[in-house]
């Protein structure tokens, strides 16, 4: 019998953090493929194929990527009807498992949510899913280019007065680690779609994670083994 094996913990230090919102402290898995898949069928396409590129972009985004020859404005368009449907569906919107716990820790800590949704479809699954809003938030209507691009966590380091490589991003989604590394940040990656990307350490929910402050004030999170 060959003997069992222990994973030291990973430490990581860190100034802020920054919060992605669905797949990573809320779960929309199901509003999202529900919105998605009728989307991607009343167009001809794939649905499976489909929800492999929507989770982490703005629908908009999404849309360039889908349908790559159809005009820019009609996925401004289109999204905004998106963004309507899902604001008003929240069943099935849920805390990731052990996000209401992250978030009371790192309550009047330096953290800012930066989200590919609007203002008013995040404030309806932070709710939806009873976790307190932070008080700095990056929304769609905050940035000029979507995940993977890092304009979204380089405005919340700013926002912060925090360096960014001080800030340590939570992503579930392939285009926002990207947009979490090439701001220069570390990434901690979390639930199944992120472990296939890199991040700098990866967690199946926000269960293994203890958070601390050091005596000049980082934030230093502590990620366990146990699961």
């Amino acid at each position: 019998m060959s003997a069992s094996t222990t994973t030291a913990p990973v430490v990581l230090t860190a100034k802020a953090l920054l919060l992605d919102m669905d797949g990573t402290i809320v779960n929309s898995d199901a509003v999202v493929e529900r919105c998605w898949r009728d989307w991607a069928v009343s167009h001809g396409l794939d649905p499976h194929e489909a929800l492999k590129v929507v989770h982490g972009r703005q629908g908009y985004a999404t849309m360039a990527v889908l349908l790559p020859d159809r005009p820019m404005e009609v996925n401004h368009a289109e999204n905004a009807v998106m963004l309507a449907r899902e604001t008003a569906d929240t069943d099935g919107v849920v805390p990731v498992a052990g996000a209401p716990e992250f978030m009371a820790a790192i309550d009047g800590l330096p953290h800012a949510l930066v989200t590919s949704a609007d203002a008013a479809l995040a404030t309806a699954r932070m709710s939806a899913a009873g976790l307190p809003m932070p008080g700095i938030r990056v929304t769609a209507e905050s940035v000029q280019a979507s995940k993977p691009d890092p304009e979204g966590f380089l405005k919340g380091a700013a926002a912060l007065g925090v360096d960014p490589a001080d800030c340590i991003v939570f992503e579930d989604s392939a285009a926002g680690i990207a947009a979490g590394r090439a701001a220069g940040m570390r990434v901690i990656g979390v639930g199944p779609r992120a472990a296939a990307h890199t991040p700098t350490t990866h967690v199946p929910d926000l269960t293994p994670l203890h958070i601390t402050t050091t005596p000049d004030g980082s934030i230093q999170l502590t990620v366990t083994s146990g699961r």
